[in-house]
């Protein structure tokens, strides 16, 4: 059997804390705009889960030293919060949440456009969200890990962006790394893997404007593009049911 297959019951603890990271994203959702560094974006993580007895799972994992991560522009993920930081008409910026409560954990992220985008900034963007959409749409039981990767592909390619191939998708729950791992491209290795139910996962793709290739900031956890390009990223926890899949980390599910 698969690791990260919960029960039903378990399924509710997964919504409540997934329920906590959709609600925890509609309170920061309005301060994210111009003149606000990612450093206030990180207080206001920290103060949301404080009143929602929820506990920041990135912050010292590893020594990281924030409540989120904000990726801005051509950082791929992990950006560190940072009060020199500052957000400017233009910029994209994604805000990468996990947290644990109750002994579960939930993992999302969301981009967030700032004043006037480019159009191919805006393009990046809706495409990412359209293919991790498109993703969650085929899982169900017994749909095999690769197809993920391969709608992914289906949705990315035509236009012209490519897929990171350096962070994958995990699974989660009372930890918040766990097998199986989830490509955001299709690899055959697991076409025999299939989904059951009770299975929870991420699903978290990452799309570059063009080279898919990565570096690593001094501080051992900002990863860029290479090339200097911009990057989009858009996750949810989800859980694998008899009939198809729920969403863990979006409100109303």
């Amino acid at each position: 059997m698969l690791p990260s297959v919960y029960a039903p019951k378990d399924f509710k603890r997964l919504r409540a804390a997934g329920d906590i990271v959709a609600r925890c994203f509609d309170f920061i959702a309005p301060h994210i705009r111009a003149g606000v560094s990612t450093g206030e974006i990180d207080r206001l993580v920290a103060q949301f889960l404080k009143a929602s007895d929820a506990r920041s799972a990135s912050l010292g994992y590893h020594g990281f030293p924030r409540h989120c991560c904000t990726s801005r522009n051509d950082v791929i993920v992990h950006g560190i919060p940072r009060d020199d930081e500052v957000l400017r008409s233009g910029d994209i910026v994604n805000v990468d949440l996990t947290l644990e409560h109750k002994g579960f954990h939930a993992d999302s992220s969301q981009m967030f456009m700032i004043g006037d985008v480019t159009p191919n900034a805006r393009k990046l963007v809706q495409v990412c969200q359209d293919a991790l959409n498109s993703a969650i749409a085929v899982c169900a039981p017994k749909v095999p890990l690769s197809e993920i990767g391969r709608v992914i592909e289906e949705v990315v390619t035509p236009h012209g962006f490519s897929i990171s191939r350096d962070f994958i998708g995990h699974g989660i729950g009372k930890v918040m790394h766990d097998d199986p791992q989830i490509y955001h491209w299709h690899d055959k290795k697991f076409d025999k893997v299939k989904m059951t139910p009770g299975l929870v996962f991420t699903i978290e793709p990452i799309i570059c404007e063009r080279g898919n290739k990565c570096k690593i900031d001094a501080d051992g956890w900002t990863a860029r593009t290479a090339d200097g390009y911009l990057s989009a990223q858009w996750e949810h926890t989800i859980g694998i049911t008899e009939d198809g899949a729920v969403i863990f980390t979006q409100r109303g599910e």
